[in-house]
């Protein structure tokens, strides 16, 4: 037995026990918690608190992801040519992971109410903090087996783990709640300046819990696939633009990257208004309704090799983002008619849509390994953080979009966070921002991942070769 696990280890294909699985998927469960905090939660924040308007936000959001084009390609290729003591890839995670955690929370504090200077140092060090720790986390999932399958697992876990933190960031209503001040009939209000202190309280536990769980995912990750260090000497800035144009399956996942994290973080931008203004729920109501938009992950995220096996991975991204589609138009639809609009309903649609969206785009990070693997065995050259420096690009410039849309549309209708009740051209362009225009931005997602070539017999065959190739 040990022969032949000697073996298979020599080959690249190694198989990882649940625990180094979980501890990978913490790593992306500490991230959600730090930074789904900020893409979920940070406009609204901005708006209803600090005292910012949504075209200044929005201007923010667009600078600060300008700024992430420059940094990242910075970022991939100084971890890809490092070898710090504590490995190439996790050492980041500590020495990014320590300072995003005190960004992440001063974000949110009020000490500097209505300072957009204030607003932009913060949230432009943390951005960048972020990007230290997500660029060399996205390349340790490459640089820990090169097995296809173990991968499907590891994304499956990780994805497990992401939306579990996903669901601790979506009660953040609840917990905001427990520290703010109360209306005189006993509700907490958490959607003015008074409930500042409730904000920063919220954002210090959960940074903090994501700084352990980060300490967690390196203890239990151990990178044996890698570069060779001469190789890895060589590599420059320049590298990533000449991957982009010569690995088709990369530029593919890039645009798809694009358009699923627009998708994703319009529709969590607006979530907030929807749930305030659309639907006047309680905090109560906001959590369950978006942890509806997580709950599906625990259901269909670990049936995932499963469902891929039986339809291929095409077949699976048209299937799960046609279901998102579905639940987006009914979503507009109950809001729409009157008759219709039932707090019961609108969670039916909320499930059916996030059952899709959770899917589609978290296997979307197991193809990330697989362009790895296509770049170096055109190139000779496995430059995992160069490649999930772009991969980071792109789907930067989708949150880009995420965050200027909202702003940009909020403005034009109207949208005043100071009246209790929004006018009906507000309420509709909010009704956009969850429903229509995601749903347009999924249609083109499916077109995009139609030309995605990589099945899982031809990355194989790709795999072993590379392997036969270094015992020559």
């Amino acid at each position: 037995m040990e022969t032949n696990i000697t073996t298979n280890e020599a080959k690249g294909f190694y198989k990882l026990n649940w625990l180094q699985r979980i501890g990978f998927g913490s790593g992306d469960m500490a991230q959600n918690l730090i930074y789904q905090t900020i893409s979920i939660w940070l406009l609204f924040f901005y708006t209803n608190v600090y005292g910012l308007n949504p075209g200044t936000a929005a201007l923010m959001f667009l600078v600060v992801r300008l700024v992430d084009v420059l940094w990242d390609p910075i970022v991939g290729t100084f971890v890809d040519k490092g070898n710090p003591r504590w490995g190439k890839y996790r050492s980041w995670l500590i020495l990014g992971g320590i300072p995003l955690v005190g960004l992440s929370i001063l974000c949110f504090w009020n000490g500097f109410s209505g300072s957009v200077i204030y607003a932009y140092i913060t949230y432009v060090g943390m951005s960048m903090c972020y990007t230290l720790v997500n660029v060399p986390y996205g390349a340790l999932n490459s640089s820990l087996t090169r097995d296809t399958n173990e991968i499907t697992i590891l994304t499956s876990t990780r994805m497990f783990m992401a939306n579990l933190g996903a669901l601790i960031v979506k009660s953040l209503p609840l917990v905001i709640a427990i520290y703010a001040p109360k209306a005189a009939n006993g509700e907490a209000i958490i959607n003015t300046p008074d409930a500042a202190s409730a904000w920063f309280i919220t954002m210090t536990i959960f940074a903090l819990a994501g700084l352990a769980l980060l300490i967690f995912c390196f203890s239990q990750c151990k990178e044996r696939v890698v570069m060779d260090q001469k190789e890895a000497a060589n590599v420059k800035v320049s590298d990533l633009w000449m991957e982009f144009l010569r690995n088709r399956p990369l530029r593919i996942l890039a645009f798809f990257f694009i358009t699923a994290f627009a998708m994703m973080s319009v529709g969590n931008a607006a979530d907030a208004y929807f749930m305030t203004y659309n639907v006047g729920a309680t905090p109560m109501m906001t959590t369950a309704f978006m942890w509806l938009g997580t709950i599906p992950a625990f259901i269909f995220m670990p049936m995932v090799p499963a469902i891929k096996r039986a339809i291929g991975k095409k077949g699976m991204f048209y299937l799960f983002l046609g279901i998102a589609i579905l639940g987006m138009a009914m979503m507009y639809i109950f809001v729409t008619f009157p008759a219709l609009k039932q707090f019961w309903l609108l969670c039916i649609a909320q499930f059916v849509k996030s059952t899709g969206i959770i899917v589609a785009t978290g296997y979307m990070w197991a193809l990330v390994p697989e362009v790895v693997s296509y770049g170096e065995y055109t190139s000779g050259r496995r430059i995992a953080g160069i490649v999930n420096a772009l991969t980071g690009i792109f789907f930067k410039a989708g949150m880009a979009l995420g965050g200027v849309v909202p702003g940009l549309v909020l403005a034009i209708v109207g949208f005043n966070a100071e009246l209790p009740q929004q006018t009906a051209l507000a309420e509709q362009g909010i009704l956009w921002l969850v429903c229509v225009i995601p749903a347009i931005l999924l249609l083109l997602a499916m077109w995009i991942i139609s030309k995605y070539e990589l099945e899982d017999d031809v990355i194989d065959k790709i795999n072993m070769e590379i392997e036969a190739r270094h015992k020559e």
